[in-house]
């Protein structure tokens, strides 16, 4: 291949090379060899340089190709261009376009190194890793974050579902996040306006309600009493729904804002309005002592699953306390190691066990907790269908799930709602809710 602009004999001079005091130590100007790997001497070289950025002669890489993709070392030779701001190295990905201001590199790969050289900052930290297994990293665009196809459709007595990704369970998968700049009592003084007089200035209420977190609204919510002194004004499926899905920390802060708010504690009103095993259920649930661990011993799943066969289907009547001790106190992960043993034991599932030996809330509760085992995400889509099947709307329910898992899981909960029922849950809202209301849900669902 032919490159007409440049000798066939090397480089031609450069200001400045070689170093003063360093003669000895370079090649004469204009004989500067070509590295191995390069295109073959004869007949044509490469073209001028461009000025928008790439290195003079004195910055091209040292012969054996272009450096590993931990990117260009600190340390420049003599005459070569700048480090790319903010990152190690610098290029385009495989199939895009370059930055803005760099041309794109040639498609030829030159001898020694790899076909790309990674995108600075495409990593978290702008640090990327040193090593990948089976060769060169992947860029970020070729990583899909959002799939999680190891999620099959949900079945209420279903074994198949994996450990939910860490990123289902805390806050990086909402569709809510923080604003920025945010001033509590400007926005209440926006709704103010918005609710003031004749007509409602609908359209001002979404824009702060849709974009603010939940936190910012619990501010607002405040600033809005303590400006113009007045608030925003227990269903046992809405204990079970929040105490039986929580983590440790979300119910302890559940059980102290509570205290806060009202002046009473949660638990002795759970006792004073329940009673039976449903009662001792909700009272363990409270105190946000389940064990976290996400490793899983197999043996303690096993004699787990033993105990419970022998507590519920393998005997007359049913012991409801070594149900509660197991289901209220093991981790997740460690309740579906459980659950499989359960089933291969039994030859049933312990979700129909549970069906079988328990009726009433304490069912409700107990089941809630093995499917969160299974999926929370799945658990909370088919809450969400069926607020909306059917005629009339739970619309408590559909706006509780929309916004307290509007920056935890909801992306991961549209995901399964799609998989378990055909259609997007912001479909289905569109077609069950009108006017303003619906205008909000979507605004906080996204499309």
């Amino acid at each position: 291949m032919s490159y007409p602009g440049y000798p066939p004999t090397g480089y031609p001079p450069f200001p400045g090379y070689p170093p003063a005091g360093q003669e000895s130590s370079f090649p004469t100007a204009g004989q500067y060899p070509y590295p191995s790997g390069f295109p073959p001497m004869g007949g044509g070289a490469y073209p001028p340089a461009p000025s928008s950025g790439y290195p003079g002669a004195g910055g091209y890489p040292t012969p054996g190709g272009y450096p590993a993709p931990g990117g260009y070392s600190g340390t420049l030779n003599p005459g070569a261009a700048p480090a790319y701001p903010g990152g190690q190295g610098f290029g385009a990905p495989p199939s895009g376009a370059g930055f803005s201001g760099y041309p794109q590199p040639p498609a030829q790969s030159y001898g020694g190194g790899p076909a790309q050289v990674p995108v600075p900052g495409g990593f978290p930290g702008g640090q990327m890793p040193s090593q990948y297994p089976g060769g060169q990293a992947p860029y970020p665009s070729q990583i899909n974050t959002e799939s999680f196809s190891s999620y099959p459709a949900f079945s209420p007595v279903s074994l198949d579902y994996i450990s939910d990704p860490a990123a289902m369970t805390q806050g990086t998968q909402g569709t809510i996040r923080p604003a920025s700049n945010f001033d509590a009592m400007r926005d209440a003084e926006i709704l103010r306006k918005a609710m003031k007089g004749f007509g409602t200035d609908e359209q001002a209420i979404v824009d702060v309600v849709s974009s603010r977190s939940n936190d910012q609204r619990q501010q607002i919510k405040a600033a809005f009493k303590t400006m113009y002194g007045k608030g925003a004004g227990t269903q046992e499926r809405v204990l079970i729904e929040i105490l039986c899905t929580r983590t440790n920390q979300e119910i302890r802060d559940i059980v102290r804002c509570y205290q806060s708010e009202f002046g009473r504690d949660l638990e002795k009103d759970i006792r004073s309005d329940t009673s039976g095993h449903f009662e001792r259920l909700l009272v363990s649930m409270c105190q946000g002592n389940r064990d976290e661990n996400q490793s899983i011993n197999h043996q303690m799943a096993q004699d787990d699953a033993q105990r419970l066969y022998q507590a519920g289907e393998g005997r007359l009547g049913t012991d409801e306390s070594c149900f509660n001790m197991i289901l209220a106190t093991r981790s997740f992960p460690q309740l579906r190691a459980t659950m499989e043993a359960y089933s291969r034991m039994a030859n049933r599932d312990l979700l129909s066990s549970v069906s079988r030996e328990f009726s009433g809330y304490v069912e409700s509760g107990l089941k809630a907790i093995l499917q969160c085992a299974l999926s929370r995400p799945a658990f909370f889509a088919d809450r969400l269908y069926y607020s909306m099947k059917g005629a009339g709307t739970d619309d408590s329910t559909l706006v509780r799930i929309v916004v307290t898992r509007s920056e935890i899981d909801l992306v991961q909960i549209k995901q399964m709602f799609s998989q378990m029922y055909q259609k997007t849950l912001s479909t289905m809202i569109a077609g069950d809710t009108s006017g303003d209301y619906r205008k909000l849900l979507l605004a906080i669902v996204g499309q």
